[in-house]
């Protein structure tokens, strides 16, 4: 134990649920291997537990010769890196979440688990060739592994054991017997699992060259590459329209950070984009000798830990992926990216209740990066920020090449509904498709609900068909007959007569994207048609695959959800639908108008990106909101003005910040009365320096058989006291039968 002690001590924090860092010693053979972020094994009680290495020291004062010495070293290398140590910490601080917490999201669950590398055997002939006699002989004797032996031959180079056996119906003996003779060897070869290493990936390529700039690109990514030339952190705001080419000013803007060293993130808000951004970055920087590693959640465990191997290790120096890829171990990052930043999908729903944006706006000052933001619908956050100087702004208001925007055409469902196919698509919509069938161009459907019905009603009794578990409705999906449960997962089979009274008078009201597949399939039965959305894209690379068949022209009507509304860009599409503009716009949410007016842009801003103008048709039942005029019209600096002067009245966010602290329960009375005590708790400690509302039953009163309370705190700036708040937290009595969050800054209120 002398020895332990001699090379130092180590603060760890135990990952699993421990709650506090605890002190170990150095063991002499893990002596300058152990680091700041490095993830070991310690012992705790009688078993073994991971734990990040916070920070070393010479001495442990009274406690040395009496600890326990780490067990084992899982990397040869830190885990995380110096930066997103100190990320950790600020986001533990900020989004008042437990560091462990934090840690077990930036590190990918096979590399907490102990993932290792993929190894697989391969085999190939021994130089220098043997005597013809020996050959002979095993030609007539051994058929077999003669044509092993032929085969091999024919390759010139080791081949995987499996494709042998395989493309030779070979039992492992027969290769064994030549491993025997001394004519092959097989030994083990590590195997890197690459995602989107296939066929799948050259359909989203594009030209390997960089293209011509217009002039609005050229001074967007002059003042960018100013910023990377200059060395120190600065976030740029890239405000562009649809098809204005942000992407193309990203591109080049990567190979110059590449060019300099430097390594780059890129983020984009949905796992669907990444396909398209993948192929762009491996045809433009195939002469450059990094691996474009991908990172998201739908990636297998092997191909995520190898992802992370790569990019620890400086393998790979351009990583591409949804929110947690800001995350990626990068050691020398001087470029980040953020693609249609103002995307909701950013912030993370469970705890750590990170935003992507903001965390990557923060890694890049403590790396002293750029980070570029894009969006041709910035959020309001984003465009507050830049007029007050905190963002470079950078604006791009015309399409490359000289492209129209789109003509959008708004269609009143009031006047026209009734005389809609199926009650769903207008005759000026099918008019419009008809069009594009018979010129060979594609059309985009788009409607924010999946399934077949959206509700169960009953007429007689006033039933409606509401989840046992949560207090939102039950969705009827057709393909099985069975109503589901969009948050919590609750399936029943269709009731065929009201379950309360019994008539057979029982009504299925509204309509999903598989209604809206049936209907165009009946008024078009010639058109390939193609539904994207939860339900249909269960399968691994299912989604990249049809994508492909779209721009292949292999589908003429592409149906989906919000996963088909942002960023893909298909030059054969000339004609967008959205079916119901009105869904977002009356929800229970401050940012509804923002979030209406973001969705239509981004929707019509699929349409006309090749050399064929494009139109729009927008279906709804209230035309005059002014989200959907100033959306009509693509402006966005009117409406953001229009809108701001409503935030700044009632001191909404970009004007303050708030906390949500939401309380669940399975009693009502008992989570409501914890609640009221918190808020006691606030008034008394911080009074005029917050403002709070509540606590009151969140608009999602039920979900997952639990009562739901929230309480808003409004502040001026949230580090002053989310401090004080985490430690009266820890101080007040907790109740087994509540728990509580929060939520800082956050963009779903429900």
């Amino acid at each position: 134990m002398e020895d332990s002690a001699a090379q130092g001590v180590a603060e760890v924090l135990p990952l699993g649920g421990v709650g506090k860092a605890l002190t170990y010693a150095v063991p002499g053979h893990l002596a300058g291997k152990v680091s700041a972020g490095s993830l070991v094994q310690i012992p705790i009680l009688r078993q073994m537990h991971k734990g990040i290495v916070l920070t070393l020291g010479a001495h442990a004062g009274g406690l040395r010769g009496r600890l326990r010495p780490i067990a084992a070293l899982d990397q040869p290398f830190p885990v995380l890196t110096p930066a997103l140590l100190e990320l950790a910490q600020w986001m533990a601080k900020y989004y008042l979440t437990p560091l462990e917490t934090v840690f077990e999201t930036m590190l990918p669950a096979p590399v907490r688990q102990g993932a290792k590398e993929a190894a697989e055997w391969l085999v190939e002939v021994v130089q220098p060739a043997p005597e013809a006699a020996v050959l002979e002989s095993l030609k007539k004797r051994s058929p077999k592994q003669w044509a092993a032996y032929e085969f091999l031959c024919e390759q010139g180079r080791a081949v995987r054991r499996t494709l042998v056996l395989e493309r030779l119906k070979l039992a492992l003996p027969s290769l064994a017997g030549l491993v025997e003779k001394g004519l092959v060897r097989q030994y083990t070869q590590e195997r890197a699992r690459h995602a989107y290493a296939d066929d799948l990936s050259h359909a989203e390529a594009v030209s390997p060259k960089p293209f011509a700039l217009n002039e609005e690109q050229l001074g967007a990514l002059g003042d960018i590459l100013k910023s990377l030339e200059g060395g120190a952190f600065q976030t740029h705001l890239l405000h562009g329209v649809t098809g204005s080419g942000k992407t193309e000013v990203y591109l080049q803007a990567i190979r110059t950070a590449l060019a300099e060293g430097g390594d780059v993130i890129y983020l984009v808000p949905e796992v669907a984009l990444t396909p398209q951004t993948v192929g762009r970055l491996r045809s433009r920087l195939a002469d450059i000798d990094t691996q474009i590693v991908v990172w998201h959640s739908q990636l297998s465990g092997g191909e995520r830990f190898d992802a992370w191997k790569a990019l620890a290790t400086g393998t790979s120096r351009v990583v591409v992926g949804a929110r947690s890829a800001i995350f990626a171990p990068l050691k020398n990052v001087r470029l980040i990216v953020v693609d249609e930043e103002h995307e909701p999908a950013y912030k993370q729903e469970d705890a750590p209740r990170y935003h992507a944006r903001d965390t990557a706006v923060y890694r890049a000052m403590l790396e002293n990066a750029v980070c570029v933001l894009g969006s041709a619908t910035p959020s309001f956050e984003s465009m507050f920020n830049a007029q007050r100087g905190r963002y470079r702004l950078n604006v791009m208001t015309k399409r490359v090449d000289d492209r129209k925007m789109p003509l959008v055409e708004l269609v009143d469902m009031r006047h026209e509904g009734f005389k809609a196919k199926g009650g769903i698509l207008s005759r000026t919509l099918c008019d419009k498709m008809f069009e594009r069938l018979e010129n060979h161009e594609q059309t985009i459907l788009f409607l924010n609900r999946r399934g077949y019905f959206s509700s169960l009603l009953c007429p007689d009794c006033g039933y409606v068909g509401l989840c046992p578990h949560c207090s939102i409705p039950l969705t009827f999906h057709r393909t099985d007959n069975r109503t589901r449960c969009h948050l919590c997962g609750y399936s029943a089979e269709a009731p065929k007569t009201c379950p309360q009274c019994k008539s057979e008078k029982i009504r299925w009201k509204g309509f999903g994207t598989q209604r809206i597949e049936e209907t165009v399939q009946g008024v078009f039965p010639r058109a390939r048609v193609m539904r994207l959305d939860a339900d249909t894209m269960s399968k691994k690379n299912l989604f990249r695959k049809v994508l492909g068949d779209f721009r292949a022209g292999k589908i003429d009507i592409l149906i989906g959800t919000q996963m088909i509304a942002k960023g893909l860009d298909f030059p054969n599409v000339t004609l967008v639908g959205m079916i119901s503009a009105d869904l977002s716009l009356h929800m229970a949410d401050f940012r509804a108008p923002e979030r209406t007016f973001q969705l239509l842009v981004q929707v019509a801003g699929r349409a006309g990106r090749g050399e064929r103008a494009g139109e729009v048709v927008v279906q709804t039942y209230t035309p005059f909101e002014a989200p959907i005029q100033f959306a009509k019209r693509a402006q966005y600096d009117e409406f953001f003005t229009a809108q701001m002067q409503e935030r700044q009245e009632l001191a909404y966010p970009p004007y303050r910040h708030i906390i949500r602290h939401v309380f669940r329960g399975r009693n009502p009375e008992k989570t409501a009365f914890f609640a009221e005590q918190w808020a006691r708790v606030l008034e008394k400690e911080f009074g005029p320096q917050i403002e709070l509302r509540g606590p009151a039953p969140a608009p999602l009163e039920k979900a997952k058989d639990f009562y739901r309370f929230q309480l808003w705190v409004f502040c001026n700036a949230v580090t002053p006291i989310a401090e004080k708040i985490a430690r009266l937290r820890a101080a007040f009595p907790s109740d087994e039968d509540v728990q509580d969050g929060f939520d800082v800054d956050p963009i779903d209120l429900m």
